[in-house]
């Protein structure tokens, strides 16, 4: 072979060769497609949470200034300066501030769980595929392919599950689709989350459980290893994008 020729050969095998000595194969288009929009989804997730970050302090200052008025309504009822009614006013009033605290606070853990899916969505595709009744484990995720057909219906005896076990209600923090699932594409019609780290002792419990009856489900731990945030048990099918 020529100088010339050699070089050029040298040059194109380089232009092959990963960092570690073996050839990278092209990453097909709809793949990139698939992973650009996964990310996208991750980050807007991410940017909704931060803005429900700032919302919550007036939400919980809009509590506070509520409190305080009822308080001093009732204060001035005692006193006879003021009709009963002006405090049943002022009891709705701090009943819809605190509604809205509730929201926002929730809407908050939906946009943390959606984190966790968008950024576990890269190593869930690389899992192996899942075969009926198999768990498979992954950095951050656990995916059983449950047998048993799964839907909300079947709620109430998972509920009945978890209170007697722990004498407290099953967290969810979300039930089937929300507002939160829509605003940022993903659908989860038929699914739940509950707010239980996998590896804590109500997760496992709660794990051991839908394994035991056959239930299809996603355990995430974090939407970064080391990170509490995020980590929750998705009862159902995964998730997939709108």
């Amino acid at each position: 072979m020529r100088p010339a020729r050699a070089l050029l050969a040298l040059g194109f095998l380089a232009t092959a060769l990963g960092a570690g000595g073996a050839a990278t194969a092209p990453v097909p288009p709809e793949q990139r497609e698939v992973e650009a929009t996964r990310a996208a989804q991750a980050a807007a997730a991410r940017r909704y949470r931060e803005s429900l970050e700032e919302l919550l302090p007036l939400r919980e200052a809009a509590v506070e200034r509520a409190e305080t008025r009822l308080a001093r309504d009732r204060e001035l009822v005692a006193r006879g300066v003021i009709a009963a009614i002006d405090v049943s006013a002022s009891e709705r009033a701090l009943d819809e501030v605190r509604a809205a605290a509730a929201r926002t606070r929730a809407e908050m853990a939906q946009a943390d769980a959606l984190v966790s899916e968008a950024e576990a969505a890269r190593e869930l595709a690389a899992l192996p595929p899942a075969a009926p009744g198999t768990l498979t484990a992954g950095a951050t995720l656990l995916r059983y392919e449950g047998r048993a057909p799964w839907s909300l219906g079947q709620l109430p005896v998972l509920e009945r599950f978890f209170a007697e076990r722990f004498r407290r209600p099953l967290p969810i923090s979300a039930l089937g689709q929300t507002a939160v699932h829509d605003r940022l594409g993903f659908d989860h019609h038929d699914a739940l989350d509950v707010a239980v780290h996998p590896d804590s002792i109500e997760g496992r419990a709660l794990v051991d459980y839908l394994r035991a009856h056959g239930i299809p489900f996603l355990a995430f731990r974090a939407a970064r290893p080391g990170v509490a945030t995020g980590a929750h048990v998705h009862v159902g099918r995964p998730s997939p994008h709108v």
